[in-house]
């Protein structure tokens, strides 16, 4: 399937998904980044008048919020910013206050980030019936390269099953600004963060593992972090009751 044929299919399914449970709409978090931009396309093209794009800074990189604005105004998004951090701010210190080494830790810091962006994006869904839809990729998904309950934490991921480079190439068909295409993928965690360097291999060799095109030298960090990461990817498990409490022997 080419491109054009892919986007309609996933503008499809988005629209399908969002109404059979019962949605209205779609909001999303906008980063300025590829993804975003690729999912914004495609929910803007399902839902023309009910769709919606937050840009949600956080001690960001105002570069990455320019970003976001430009693809809102590139797609016609409607749009609305809320800017996250003195709230960030305020439940670090009071972290701070019960436990002094936290969330002193950059990692812990930085996913209470993306967490404080899903209550966010679901206070919307709520009020207006929309669901909120992911952004993440097939090579991210793989990898447990999203923050449990924050960016992992939507309705539906109509690019959960595209790799980074197959993300690229649809977001060339459906016009996403060059600029946006071209940057370095970032998750704007921190400063000077990015993607390639924290997961310690390239999106050109992990998609061609994933996509059975090579990538040996990716295999082992893929493995190894696709297996350490399985938690992030299943629902939380449910503990059996026991043979005399009506459980199964």
């Amino acid at each position: 399937m080419n491109s054009a044929g892919l986007a309609q299919h996933l503008s499809d399914w988005i629209g399908t998904t969002i109404a059979e449970s019962g949605g209205v709409g779609a909001v999303l978090g906008l980063s300025g980044g590829i993804d975003s931009a690729v999912a914004a396309a495609l929910c803007k093209r399902t839902f023309p008048s009910h769709t919606l794009g937050v840009i949600m800074p956080c001690e960001s990189d105002p570069a990455d919020t320019q970003d976001g604005h430009l693809t809102a105004q590139h797609f016609g998004l409607a749009q609305a910013t809320v800017d996250l951090t003195e709230t960030y701010h305020t439940l670090c210190a009071q972290l701070h206050e019960c436990c002094t080494e936290m969330p002193g830790d950059r990692l812990t810091g930085a996913n209470i980030k993306p967490r404080l962006r899903m209550t966010t994006l679901y206070a919307f869904a709520n009020h207006l019936g929309y669901r909120v839809v992911g952004t993440g990729n097939r090579s991210e998904l793989a990898i447990g390269y999203f923050t449990k309950w924050g960016d992992g934490g939507v309705d539906l991921l109509p690019l959960g099953s595209l790799t980074k480079t197959r993300v690229r190439e649809l977001a060339l068909d459906l016009g996403v600004p060059r600029h946006i295409i071209d940057k370095r993928p970032s998750a704007g965690l921190w400063s000077g963060q990015t993607d390639e360097g924290e997961m310690g291999v390239t999106y050109e060799q992990l998609d061609a593992y994933l996509e059975g095109r090579g990538g040996e030298a990716a295999r082992e960090t893929a493995d190894r972090l696709g297996a350490a990461s399985r938690h992030k990817r299943e629902l939380p498990p449910i503990a059996p009751l026991p043979p005399d409490q009506g459980g199964r022997g």
